[in-house]
């Protein structure tokens, strides 16, 4: 029974020191008192290296699909260094594909070859309305450190069409109202979210595994055309929507939804510019073309722009849609992205002197 007793206590002994090493080094190196750690946000969108394939046209491209440790789309880059960003849904987040060819990706390839010495960074997540993007800069941006891109590309709209006609801001965005899984909604999840990302030891210990042990199975995409779609496929163009559609009547019925959609717009551009940002606003189309409720956004987004002077890219408008931009989804093929980039690269070219020498 002695024996038993010495052992017992030398066992405690020893595990008391145990445990008193892991608090003391958490209380030096840990982040539970930062008030700039991300926390529960961004649980979902942060350290991913998730092994890809990507099928196009007979071809195979294998690729990781990574975002870093700040939360961005790519390989890791100090939040200091970033001079500017493109914020949107699943349109601009594009997992389904290699970055090159992503709209970001054909951004890059364009500024280069025009001999621009900038690199935009990917901030999209999927499903975020601009109500996700307004939360992005509460909760993720305003806690990275020095982070003050020169120029934030804002590629808005559809994911909107969903929202509420009354904006109510909550305190918890959740998914049905286009936050993009920013904050888990499961309490108990975000209570170990919030341990994970504050704990020093478990943090390096997903450092560890992002940098050198990806996930093992390949996630598979098809980012071909689906021809048996094609018969179905009525894009609307601009052109025809502007025939088609009373723009004055079309005011009166989404009246409040457009209202909410301008007010988001103006918080976005107040939030933006309290980073020191240029915003610049791009309107939207997926494989319907201009739709009535999408029109008449694309069409107030402008109009507002105007009058408030915002920047602001018109790349809707000039879209000629075609059925190889889009797979079976409202995503776009590499095709589409890449047309989609040189459309906005034209207005971009003429913009960015002024907003990156200013």
């Amino acid at each position: 029974m002695t024996f038993f007793r010495n052992l017992s206590k030398t066992l405690f002994k020893k595990i008391l020191i145990i445990f008193s090493f892991i608090v003391l080094i958490e209380l030096i190196f840990g982040y539970w008192f930062d008030k700039d750690n991300l926390g529960y946000y961004m649980r979902e969108h942060r350290m991913k290296n998730q092994p890809t394939i990507f099928n196009y046209q007979g071809e195979s491209y294998k690729y990781s699909y990574k975002r870093n440790y700040y939360g961005f789309r790519g390989e890791d880059v100090e939040p200091s260094n970033i001079e500017a960003i493109i914020m949107g849904g699943s349109a601009i987040d594009e997992r389904y594909k290699p970055e090159e060819f992503t709209i970001t990706g054909y951004l890059n390839k364009n500024l280069k070859k025009h001999k621009y010495n900038i690199n935009i960074v990917n901030a999209g997540i999927e499903g975020q309305s601009t109500v996700g993007m307004i939360y992005n800069f509460k909760v993720w941006f305003s806690k990275l450190k020095n982070f003050s891109p020169k120029i934030i590309l804002l590629y808005v709209g559809v994911n909107d069409l969903g929202i509420e006609e009354v904006y109510r801001p909550a305190k918890n965005i959740l998914d049905d109202e286009g936050d993009g899984h920013v904050i888990n909604p499961e309490k108990f999840e975000r209570i170990k979210d919030n341990i994970k990302s504050r704990s020093f030891i478990l943090d390096s210990l997903r450092i560890f595994k992002f940098k050198y042990l990806p996930r093992k199975n390949f996630v598979k995409y098809d980012g071909n055309v689906d021809f048996g779609l094609e018969n179905d496929f009525n894009y609307i163009s601009y052109e025809s929507a502007k025939e088609k559609y009373d723009i004055e009547t079309l005011k009166k019925k989404y009246k409040k939804k457009i209202s909410t959609y301008l007010s988001r717009i103006d918080t976005l551009y107040d939030d933006a510019r309290k980073l020191n940002s240029n915003p610049i606003f791009i309107t939207y189309a997926d494989r319907r073309g201009h739709t009535e409720p999408l029109f008449m956004f694309n069409y107030s987004l402008i109009s507002h722009c105007k009058i408030k002077k915002y920047h602001c890219i018109d790349m809707a408008s000039k879209l000629k849609g075609k059925f190889v931009y889009w797979g079976g989804s409202a995503h776009t093929t590499k095709d589409g992205s890449e047309e989609i980039a040189n459309l906005i690269t034209g207005d971009l070219l003429n913009l960015i002197n002024d907003l990156i020498s200013n």
